[in-house]
């Protein structure tokens, strides 16, 4: 008796043995099963909050948002919004030129496409036979100016800062002139300095984002003429890329010479073979949309050096950016075919 008692007891126990792993195995796999389905539901919740954030955040200079997460969302509205539109979108540039007409909704009234592009013509105090030149030249003003605006979707707009003695006949002399032409993006909150053109290029994209919504925006300097029949046609073909950076693409050398036009302070962080990335050259350069919305979302995190087209450039590295060398930017183009300067 004793004996088949004692068998009978380590039978038990054998049995309650090689239930305990079966048992540990069901509830890791319940636990794990949890932990997944969590995790998706996480996601999920994560991307409304992504989204939430960027409709908070958006023009306020900071972001809690990484730079991928960035461009996804940015990436995802703008295709729901062209995918429905784009070829007839297209087919209408295409026949038109570059024209964006109004379009007739069912009710009755009338609402404009979005701008094709807005451009900063970035230029400085003491300037103003510059600007007047170009006025004249190509971007007109008062009726003509809006004329421009209005049939071709293009807008134009001289950018410049504040001077450093606050208030000083610097500034009173550009609010003058801007009253009477009322063509001037002011950022008050920019000092104009010698150094500080690449912080202004950095800003205009931001502003012009925040406050257009347009397919591009670009950046001029003030002693260059465009061709806006031309430049026109040029964006119009590139309407089905997201994400363009477009330019004069070069990758030139970097100078370490102190007493050098074209000084960079921090050479050194360009390599042994001291030469840039490629970027666009700087007398014109064109960045779609969300380039722009990434820029303003960004502004405070992304450095500038000393020029800014090298800053332009280096804002899209590792990014998802299509950049397209378009010969008709390039200095070689103003005296044959179609420039887009002359």
């Amino acid at each position: 008796m004793q004996i088949r008692g004692s068998s009978h007891r380590l039978s038990s126990m054998g049995n309650n043995r090689s239930r305990i792993p079966a048992l540990l195995i069901s509830m890791f796999a319940t636990f794990a099963s949890i932990y997944v389905a969590g995790r998706l539901w996480q996601d999920a919740e994560n991307r409304v909050y992504l989204i939430k954030e960027l409709d908070r955040i958006t023009g306020q200079g900071q972001s809690a948002i990484s730079v991928d997460d960035t461009l996804k969302i940015i990436a995802c509205r703008e295709q729901h919004k062209k995918l429905d539109a784009i070829e007839t979108e297209l087919a209408g540039a295409r026949q038109e030129g570059f024209v964006s007409k109004p379009l007739i909704e069912t009710n009755g009234t009338y609402s404009m496409r979005r701008p094709l592009v807005v451009i900063g013509i970035l230029t400085k105090f003491g300037r103003q036979k510059n600007r007047d030149a170009i006025r004249k030249a190509w971007m007109g003003s008062g009726a003509s100016l809006k004329k421009i605006e209005e049939g071709k979707g293009i807008i134009v707009q001289f950018v410049i800062g504040r001077s450093e003695n606050r208030g000083d006949n610097q500034d009173k002399d550009i609010d003058r002139e801007n009253r009477l032409t009322n063509d001037f993006i002011i950022l008050d909150n920019h000092v104009e300095t010698n150094d500080a053109f690449p912080k202004k290029a950095k800003l205009f994209f931001a502003h012009a984002a925040d406050k257009w919504d347009a397919e591009f925006y670009a950046k001029v300097n003030d002693d260059v003429y465009v061709n806006i029949d031309a430049l026109g046609a040029t964006l119009a073909t590139h309407l089905d890329k997201p994400r363009v950076y477009m330019g004069c693409m070069k990758s030139g050398e970097v100078f370490s010479e102190l007493n050098h036009k074209w000084y960079e302070p921090e050479w050194w962080k360009f390599g042994d073979k001291k030469s840039y990335f490629r970027h666009a050259s700087g007398e014109m350069y064109v960045i779609s949309q969300a380039l722009a919305k990434f820029i303003s979302i960004n502004r405070s995190i992304l450095r500038t050096y000393a020029h800014d087209d090298v800053s332009a450039g280096s804002w899209f590295i590792g990014l998802d950016v299509k950049h397209v060398d378009e010969a008709k930017f390039c200095c070689s183009s103003w005296s044959t075919g179609l420039p887009l300067f002359s």
